[in-house]
């Protein structure tokens, strides 16, 4: 059956052709809207970073006030039955929605939501949050597709997934502008198989809202260009190591997330259920004090220290890594709004770092770049978006195998510690929410 034909029924003078220059419409005019909402999102959340780091430089201290005030508020907003949807990265949302009802996807993917996933994300931010944007990005870009899909008559569950799976590729391809990544990443974490099908209707789409972003923001990349490759043998042994290590580490994470987010969860999944502000409030104290200790760093998304110890001017120490590790689970257990993407390459980063630290006489830069990819394919166990996201934010396709060796090696080492991917596992859950607190 065509796309034409799973659309709703046309007009007595619609025609196949018509009808398929309106799907293209309504798909490449969404991924305009799609890219202008991921270019706003990210605007006003470095807006509200930057004005969090202006308190926090002025005093460490206001971070005890700060940060704990705005988690409450983002937990009480939150909390509201219409916008527990709004909790936690998005992308669950998004993937457990593909294979609902309309019904159902109207109440996970509806423009309220999105406007409030947009304001929640920012109020994190503002607070210190050690969140990303990438996964809300994804959130929104969902619901405004879904919306406008439906605003032209493409009313048909399946082509309605369709429109939901390119908001998603479109919001990572802008939000990272990264085109190549949002088609992969559309491919293996949302959809999961091939079952959708990816059409060239759907692929142009994602390309428009990349190449909006980039109409708009420049020609850059989004950690700028790495220039390293990997030439010997101890070199291929650090990154070996790295790889593992980093994918390790990912996988604990995921599990710790996946078994602490669960309501019958010792002590913590009972304040975290029954007591949700007071509980955040709590996360939010723990974060401030790890930052008055540390500093800036265990804030925020992670992406100017990440940044600097790709360049090899390491302006953080050893504890970063391990800091940034514990900051970004803080975050996510106040069930707050708020993605993992950036804060997963932050924590590879600083690990690629420290694991870079046992080979003093070989190049930094390329540990910290596996050490990134590793430990995001470690998280969410997605080997080949983790491997084309990290490439295309750092232009470095001379490690193109290096990489994908990584992000193989890694893949292997998380599933050893976390059975199932961390964005499943949560859309699983949403499908069945007498089983865990919404995430």
């Amino acid at each position: 059956m065509t796309d034409s034909a799973q659309s709703s029924a046309p007009g007595p003078d619609a025609t196949p052709l018509s009808d398929g220059w309106r799907k293209r419409a309504a798909l490449w005019g969404g991924a305009v809207a799609v890219a202008l909402a991921a270019i706003a999102l990210a605007k006003a959340s470095d807006l509200a970073y930057r004005t969090f780091s202006i308190a926090f430089h002025a005093s460490p201290w206001f971070a005890l006030a700060i940060t704990p005030a705005m988690f409450a508020l983002m937990a009480w907003v939150s909390s509201r039955r219409d916008l527990h949807v709004t909790r936690g990265s998005g992308i669950p949302q998004v993937i457990a929605a593909l294979e609902q009802p309309v019904a159902w996807r109207e109440a996970q993917l509806s423009l309220r939501v999105a406007a409030w996933k947009f304001a929640l994300t920012v109020g994190g931010l503002l607070g210190g949050a050690s969140i990303g944007r990438e996964g809300p990005t994804v959130h929104i870009g969902a619901g405004l597709m879904q919306s406008i899909g439906r605003h032209f008559g493409f009313t048909d569950p399946r082509q309605g997934a369709r429109f939901i799976l390119a908001g998603g590729a479109a919001g990572i391809a802008a939000a990272f502008n990264a085109p190549l990544a949002g088609v992969v990443f559309a491919i293996e974490e949302l959809s999961g198989t091939f079952e959708h099908r990816f059409s060239g209707t759907l692929l142009t789409a994602v390309i428009v809202g990349g190449v909006v972003s980039l109409a708009l923001l420049g020609n850059y990349t989004y950690f700028g260009h790495v220039a390293t490759a990997v030439p010997s043998r101890m070199e291929w042994l650090a990154m070996l190591v790295a790889a593992l290590a980093c994918g390790l580490l990912g996988g604990a994470y995921s599990r710790l997330l996946l078994a602490l987010t669960l309501s019958t969860a010792p002590v913590i999944g009972t304040l975290r259920f029954r007591h949700p502000v007071v509980f955040a409030a709590a996360c939010g104290v723990l974060l401030a004090l790890m930052g008055i200790g540390y500093g800036l760093g265990t804030f925020g998304t992670g992406y100017a220290q990440a940044s600097s110890l790709l360049a090899g001017h390491a302006d953080v120490g050893a504890a970063f890594g391990p800091v940034k590790f514990v900051a970004n689970l803080l975050s996510y257990l106040a069930g707050i709004p708020g993605g993992l993407f950036s804060p997963a390459l932050a924590v590879g980063a600083g690990l690629g770092h420290d694991i870079a630290m046992l080979f003093p006489h070989l190049s930094p830069s390329a540990i910290v770049l596996v050490g990134m990819c590793a430990y995001l394919t470690g998280v969410t166990q997605a080997p080949l978006t983790s491997a084309v996201i990290t490439m295309e934010m750092t232009d470095s396709g001379a490690m193109l195998l290096p990489i994908l060796a990584a992000v193989l090696l890694a893949r292997g080492a998380s599933s050893l510690v976390c059975k199932a991917p961390v964005y499943r596992a949560l859309a699983q859950r949403l499908l069945v929410p007498a089983s865990a607190t919404p995430s």
